[in-house]
């Protein structure tokens, strides 16, 4: 069954995480930051994650916007920072994160094959419009679907059958494509195609599906997408 529909978790997929923490690095006056911002970002998205999954399971959900707040508040108290002003310049950057490079071009070639588009993702739905606006995609993407709606976060199963309720489509029609190997995993076990896009050469998580294609970044998408 020909893939029909390209479908993307939004951070770390095609926003880049990390931009928020290495803007405000490069600001004059943070140099105790600039000295521990690596640092931070990774643990600012390590809870990030870790708090829906835990919210997810205890039934103790709230948005998004929510856990990243107090995934960076962790990040800063474990680097030993206090910053309210900081913590607000972070906050902010956060709703303007920039895409990755290939993106534009990715999602333009996707459309041009005929390919429908979209975003499954954890975000909150102002969270998300801010993204994509600033990013400049809301001409490339046909759908932004938020976990809001059920008001659980991913890996639940019914988070990933939004995509089928949206589009129409059989799971086998659905390229999904993500930077978080669990993700991808999911939603090859919801019966997606799905694409692990391994940026930082991570092994395989073990869990009961996997990706069925890994790549390094989103440049050969629609190449891949085509093939299928």
């Amino acid at each position: 069954m020909p893939i029909t529909t390209c479908v993307f978790d939004a951070y770390g997929t095609l926003f880049d995480v990390a931009a928020a923490a290495r803007i405000a690095a490069a600001e004059p006056g943070r140099e105790e930051f600039a000295a521990k911002w690596p640092e931070i970002a990774a643990n600012w998205r390590a809870k990030q994650l870790q708090y829906t999954w835990l919210r997810a399971v205890s039934d103790t959900h709230c948005d998004f916007w929510q856990v990243t707040q107090d995934g960076l508040d962790y990040a800063l108290e474990a680097a030993n920072i206090a910053n309210p002003e900081l913590r607000e310049r972070l906050l902010a950057l956060y709703w303007e994160l920039s895409a990755f490079p290939e993106v534009p071009a990715m999602l333009a070639a996707l459309k041009a094959a005929g390919m429908s588009t979209g975003i499954l993702s954890n975000g909150s739905p102002d969270m998300l419009s801010g993204a994509v606006e600033s990013a400049g995609l809301v001409e490339l993407l046909d759908a932004v679907l938020s976990v809001e709606a059920l008001g659980v976060f991913k890996p639940h199963k019914s988070v990933y059958e939004l995509v089928d309720q949206h589009y129409g489509t059989k799971p086998a029609q659905v390229l999904f494509v993500s930077s978080n190997g669990w993700d991808a995993a999911y939603a090859a076990h919801h019966g997606f195609q799905t694409v692990w896009v391994n940026r930082g050469g991570e092994p395989m998580d073990i869990l009961p599906a996997k990706p069925a294609h890994v790549l390094t970044d989103l440049t050969d998408i629609p190449k891949l997408a085509a093939s299928l």
